[in-house]
């Protein structure tokens, strides 16, 4: 049986994207839904918190499962569920891949730093599957009932590997009279290229350098009436974009 968006312990963004924010690291995870197809964006922490996420979709899709999953980049807190995903298409920008071939252990490393189990990072390191689909540009996905969407490698920022999901216009919910051009905002699922919960995070793998220009093509790519949804924290609007690109620019002294 369905579920709704508010039953389920999700925000609905549009009628037919949602979004949880996951416990300890407040790391979102999107969903977007079509006819016959959906797309999970971001897996989770670890491989229980992924086989929760699979479950609850399950329910959200009235008993339909998830078809494709983006991975926005290598951060564990992001990653570490996509074993629980089995026989599911997955998109990652170019490189992810090899990232998940040769440096599991400090992902898993990374992981424990941050207060996981090491039992528990052990196993999801070891069960990481690499992307089928390594994204270098843009490649759109159509999911049915006239729902499309992006995904774009807008990086280097945050990681070398940053992919942003934009959902473009959103039709109308499952089972619902309104169809395509029904208005609903443009989303951008920003990964943690933008977040809003604390200051954005550069760790060894950041390349402040480009970080700013990362989130002018994400401001190009939704434009101003678009909805950002952080990595981390409260949906934002183009403003706070804005904001935080000229923040990290002074911050690391570029422009």
């Amino acid at each position: 049986m369905r579920v709704t968006w508010e039953e389920a312990g999700w925000e609905e963004l549009g009628p037919r994207v949602g979004r949880c924010r996951l416990p300890v690291w407040d790391c979102t995870v999107g969903l977007v839904v079509g006819e016959g197809a959906a797309l999970m964006i971001d897996a989770g922490s670890g491989l229980r918190e992924g086989a929760r996420l699979r479950s609850e979709a399950r329910r959200l899709l009235g008993g339909g499962r998830v078809t494709h999953l983006a991975l926005t980049h290598p951060h564990f807190d992001h990653v570490f569920g996509a074993a629980a995903f089995a026989g599911v298409e997955i998109f990652g920008a170019v490189g992810l891949e090899r990232v998940f071939a040769d440096g599991r252990e400090e992902l898993r490393a990374d992981a424990v730093r941050n207060g996981a189990d090491p039992g528990e990072a052990a196993e999801a390191a070891d069960l990481l599957v690499r992307p089928r689909h390594p994204v270098s540009g843009e490649w759109t996905l159509d999911l049915g009932g006239g729902v499309q969407v992006l995904l774009a490698n807008v990086g280097p920022g945050h990681t070398g590997h940053d992919l942003a999901v934009l959902v473009t216009g959103s039709p109308g919910g499952p089972g619902g009279a309104d169809g395509p051009g029904t208005g609903s905002p443009e989303i951008v699922f920003c990964g943690d290229l933008v977040e809003e919960s604390g200051e954005p995070q550069a760790g060894p793998d950041a390349v402040p350098s480009r970080w700013p220009a990362a989130l002018d093509r994400l401001l190009a790519l939704g434009g101003e009436d678009a909805v950002y949804v952080p990595g981390h924290g409260a949906a934002v609007d183009a403003g706070f974009v804005r904001a935080q690109r000229d923040a990290l620019a002074r911050r690391f002294g570029v422009s």
